[in-house]
């Protein structure tokens, strides 16, 4: 079991990346963001294209994840520019049509052949029991434990985290004050899907390399992040590790390893299901 754990920290840190990265956003601009993946995904295979023709890993890498940063940003300025006063579920829903055009455009660019993608800091191994941690591995959870300390610190003790916070609930309020609301809302979208394409990044040397495979990756990221609440980080990581050891342990039972991507579905609906017990209970009564 404690192996299994172990060997499951790669995935379990990426998709608490990327749930943290919906947490955030929501936490901060009001919207549900079905895109989050897909961005992630075209900086991956922006930065595997980029390796091809000769660019350095690292560098590579580095520019995955700002094409990542600066296509979400882009989807910033679309939500503060047009969406700013529109209902949650509208916002939200605009994602969703943004996450097939992103999808769709990368298909056109990249194709949907699976890449080949170099591990990150293959030279790095830390032998823990009989299982490796290699260095995707390593990244993946110190990269959480960064995000996850950076975010609760921001939002609790800056002026600017509570600022977005509440320009999440009253927008038109905090541009009456004076708030720069565009500005601040690109900004988070920007290093949310920075945060993405890092994830996407670290996760994809472990995973069927097509981009849809890379972008249906919002599916336990969605997962995390009700689990979390969409307000909780530290829910929401322990719901992403969970998740990943829940799949590997399945992919170890031969009658149940087929099924084991069914894990997210199930997730998502057996939290909508807890979340409505106390409506249908106060019903029924």
């Amino acid at each position: 079991m404690i192996d299994t754990a172990i060997a499951s920290l790669t995935s379990g840190g990426a998709y608490a990346l990327l749930g943290v990265g919906l947490v955030l956003t929501y936490r901060m601009t009001g919207v549900l963001n079905f895109a989050h993946a897909v961005v992630g995904a075209f900086g991956t295979y922006t930065a595997i294209v980029a390796f091809e023709a000769g660019v350095g890993y690292g560098a590579a890498m580095i520019l995955g994840v700002a094409v990542a940063a600066l296509l979400s940003g882009g989807i910033g300025v679309v939500m503060a520019r047009w969406f700013a006063e529109e209902a949650t579920i509208v916002r939200s829903t605009v994602t969703i049509a943004i996450f097939l055009g992103v999808l769709v455009v990368g298909f056109r660019l990249f194709g949907d052949t699976p890449r080949v993608v170099p591990a990150l800091l293959p030279g790095v191994r830390l032998e823990v029991g009989t299982v490796t941690l290699t260095g995707s591995t390593l990244l993946s959870v110190g990269g959480v434990a960064v995000l996850a300390g950076a975010v609760a610190w921001f939002l609790a003790k800056t002026r600017t985290g509570i600022v977005l916070r509440a320009v999440s609930e009253r927008p038109t309020t905090a541009r009456l004050l004076g708030v720069p609301l565009r500005t601040l809302v690109v900004a988070v979208w920007a290093v949310s899907g920075a945060v993405a394409g890092a994830a996407v990044t670290i996760i994809a040397p472990t995973r069927t390399n097509d981009y849809a495979s890379l972008a249906i990756l919002i599916l336990p990221a969605l997962a995390a992040a009700l689990l979390g609440g969409f307000q909780r980080v530290g829910a929401t990581i322990v719901a992403g590790f969970g998740i990943a050891l829940v799949e590997l342990m399945g992919a170890r039972i031969p009658a149940v390893a087929r099924y084991r991507t069914v894990v997210p579905f199930l997730v998502i609906l057996a939290a909508l299901l807890w979340m409505q017990r106390k409506e249908v209970w106060d019903e029924a009564r």
